[in-house]
């Protein structure tokens, strides 16, 4: 996909809606001192680009009785890709992942995930991720707190 080139006003339009992604056009256009069509226009093209992917409310899992937030590494016995399709699906239809990345280093795969209780957690790990052919080690670590939340992306 081909991106423009950001100027200073798209990086102050991406701020705003980073931090808010509800900001009416009139709200973008008085942050950015553009009028309120000058301020959709660019945040229209920005959304088409792909700069843009998308909005989502930010809830609080305490308040959805969820917790036990923790990180997975597991490591796989094999690196076929039939094997890393089927790993992968079983991750993205597993609702308590709410994250999944592919890692360098000794594990394959790193999760992060949002349970209601530690008996929760166990099913996950010993249910779910252990049953599948190709695992061969988890490791959990359990989420104490976390002092900084996902942060907006740095411009």
């Amino acid at each position: 996909m081909q991106y423009s080139p950001l100027d200073s006003t798209d990086k102050k339009l991406l701020a705003a809606v980073q931090t808010n992604a509800a900001l009416t056009a009139q709200e973008l256009g008085e942050a950015l001192n553009l009028s309120a069509s000058q301020a959709g226009r660019r945040k229209q093209r920005l959304e088409s680009e792909g700069v843009i992917l998308g909005y989502q409310a930010k809830l609080n899992p305490l308040t959805l009785d969820l917790a036990v937030q923790a990180l997975i590494q597991v490591e796989m016995q094999l690196h076929a890709s039939d094997q890393a399709d089927s790993f992968k699906s079983l991750v993205m239809t597993t609702s308590q992942i709410t994250s999944a990345w592919t890692l360098t280093g000794d594990a394959d795969y790193l999760l992060r995930l949002y349970c209601k209780d530690l008996a929760e957690l166990n099913f996950i790990i010993h249910d779910v991720l252990l049953v599948h052919p190709n695992v061969a080690r988890v490791k959990s670590q359990i989420v104490m707190d976390q002092f900084k939340q996902d942060a907006p992306l740095p411009l």
